[in-house]
């Protein structure tokens, strides 16, 4: 055996006993020996990108398979692209792999996942399919072919995906958590908490998996504050905690009547519904008194983003940084009060405010609960979404009511003309609802066949993206019919891009029903700002009142109910009513313009008060 033989062997034992550097050492020795070795770059490629370093990992591997290297060299090559994010070479490589072996599952599979990052899911789909037939127990592949098939919509083909890749590991902890978002996403509430449960179980430090469940959470039928509170807790005791003591504290200029630097972190800063309400109060905001720098984890950008960006002072790009990095960020930025915008919901960012980077630190907006953080200051909300009371014993935050409401609408510069309501001519009323089907639980399915046979004649309309899949829409279906509602009195609107279009599609109805517990927010504003007046039922904690407060804003208190009762009886009163539909359908916009729900300067003075307030106790407390 030959020094370079020799020196290969070696570090492939070190390598397989976890001694990287040993390892790494001898192939290199390897490679001194014998500079045309191609399995000593094949193997210091390999470790390369075992250890983080994936443009070392191309070069040693991109060598080794310029040698006429076989499968395995050219699939660890597209592993290696695929890691420095060069998915369209990984494509390449991988193919060139399944050319020498065609029955290679890794490569097929691997295979799919760079055809996925090229937005090429035809062909992503027909990779992972190669790769199940040719090893049809092969976990990793059903669940990215599960996880593909979420994102098109094909949900009741996801969760069979998802099912069956558990089946063959049940301790997938990941497989859980992506089972329970399509369970949610078809409105199996109930379900999906059970498989979020199961992945914290098998995954005990699983922030995404532990932060699902408690959005989950709030769609459930019969929760309560209490419950939230307390699993928000629970959250951060176990993701927060560790971090919150290891950073100290910042060290900004403690005077109450200084410009202060205010710093928004958002996933959202795109074509989302928390843009619509941001936008209007970063547009109205005092720079002379106000600096705004926005921390945007946005992974693609569209024309909002750059609209949003054109509007603050300083804009930072934060997806790839670690949340150590992004508070690292805001302490070098000497913001003043960080401002959450996404609590517990998607890419949220709250272990960067558990690390505490800036003095103050205020969520709102995208999460309508506690975060349970002891490290977020406040809460913004108002005294009608959340009463003076019990909502302050369910938050670990202080709750800053603002008045005249917690948020403000800003309508789209391009939303079709209000039309007549749509019973004038068609003889029978319309109900609708355009939230997602996680809200339309069974509870307020039969809250409305009850509304349903109440009304003569009348149909409902529902509107979500889930609904294209056709198991999903036919379990609304069934759950109607068990409520006795035949199914021709129940009609499915597809997904609509434009938002022009999507807005257009409220003339289709007359009254909107608005989902419990979780009532609706956007869907609220667009319904009245297209003239459609809501029912909203609403409960004792913030998700349960912003129908409430929302129909105060614009003087419908008497369509925001507390029983469910008072909410058939109001849907039938309004259905019988088509002079008042027709006369709300011709104020509504106009009443709602003019309202506090879309005067972004007297919202954008109260958020500043309130920023303003909550620095004065903290420059008090600091000795200022």
């Amino acid at each position: 055996m030959n020094a370079a033989a020799l020196k290969l062997s070696y570090g492939l034992r070190l390598h397989k006993a976890g001694l990287l550097a040993g390892a790494e050492g001898a192939y290199r020795e390897a490679l001194e020996a014998d500079p045309d070795n191609a399995e000593a770059r094949y193997l210091l490629g390999s470790l390369a990108l075992q250890a983080g370093r994936p443009d070392e990992a191309v070069d040693h591997l991109s060598r080794a398979a310029a040698d006429g290297a076989g499968a395995d060299c050219l699939a660890r090559l597209g592993e290696a692209l695929a890691a420095a994010g060069r998915n369209a070479e990984a494509r390449v490589a991988y193919e060139r792999a399944i050319a020498i072996k065609p029955d290679y599952a890794a490569a097929h599979n691997n295979l799919g996942v760079a055809l996925k990052h090229l937005d090429r899911t035809d062909d992503a789909v027909a990779a992972f399919d190669r790769a199940l037939a040719a090893d049809d127990t092969f976990t990793e592949a059903h669940y990215n072919r599960a996880s593909l098939l979420k994102g098109l919509g094909r949900l009741e083909e996801a969760v069979r995906g998802f099912e069956t890749a558990i089946a063959l590991d049940s301790h997938y902890a990941q497989a859980h958590n992506n089972l329970g978002d399509v369970l949610q996403i078809q409105g199996r509430v109930e379900e999906a908490v059970a498989a979020y449960r199961r992945a914290i179980e098998e995954r005990p430090v699983f922030p995404k998996a532990h932060g699902n469940l408690l959005l989950c959470l709030n769609y459930r039928d019969g929760v309560t504050g209490r419950e939230l509170y307390d699993e928000a807790r629970r959250w951060s005791a176990v993701h927060a905690a560790p971090v919150a003591a290891a950073r100290a504290a910042p060290a900004n200029d403690p005077d109450p009547a200084r410009r202060l630097r205010v710093g928004y972190v958002s996933p959202d800063f795109r074509d989302h519904p928390v843009s619509r309400f941001f936008a209007p109060l970063l547009d109205a905001h005092d720079r002379a008194a106000f600096e705004i720098v926005c921390y945007a984890d946005v992974g693609r950008p569209d024309d909002v983003t750059r609209r949003l960006r054109q509007g603050a002072d300083q804009w930072r790009e934060t997806p790839g940084l670690s949340d150590e990095a992004l508070a690292d960020r805001v302490c070098r930025d000497r913001i003043d009060i960080l401002v959450d915008l996404a609590g517990h919901t998607a890419r949220g960012r709250l272990r960067v405010f558990a690390r505490k980077p800036a003095p103050v630190q205020i969520t709102w907006l995208g999460y309508g609960s506690t975060t349970g953080l002891g490290e977020m200051d406040y809460r913004f909300t108002d005294a009608i979404a959340d009463p003076a009371g019990e909502a302050d014993r369910v938050h670990s935050e202080t709750l800053l009511r603002l008045p005249g409401g917690f948020l403000c609408y800003g309508p789209p510069p391009d939303a079709p003309d209000v039309a007549p309501p749509p019973a004038t001519s068609r003889g029978h009323v319309t109900f609708g609802s355009f939230s997602n089907l996680a809200k339309v639980t069974p509870r307020v399915v039969a809250l409305w066949a009850d509304v349903l046979t109440r009304v003569a004649d009348s149909r409902l309309i529902l509107k979500s993206r889930a609904l294209v899949d056709d198991a999903t829409a036919r379990r609304y279906r069934d759950l109607f019919a068990d409520r006795g509602i035949a199914p021709g009195r129940i009609d499915f609107l597809p997904w609509i891009e434009s938002e022009a279009g999507h807005l257009g599609a409220y003339g289709e109805i007359d009254i909107a029903l608005d989902p419990f517990p979780y009532n609706g927010t956007t869907t609220t504003c667009e319904a009245l700002w297209m003239g459609v007046p809501v029912v909203s039922l609403g409960g004792e904690w913030h998700q349960t009142r912003v129908g409430a407060s929302l129909l105060h804003r614009v003087g419908l208190d008497g369509l925001a109910v507390g029983t469910t009762a008072a909410y058939g009886d109001a849907a039938a009163r309004l259905a019988g009513d088509v002079d008042r539909l027709v006369a709300l359908r011709a104020r509504l916009r106009q009443t709602m313009a003019d309202s506090p729900l879309c005067d972004a300067a007297r919202f954008a003075h109260a958020v500043e008060e309130a920023y303003r307030g909550a620095w004065r106790k903290w420059c008090a407390d600091h000795g200022a």
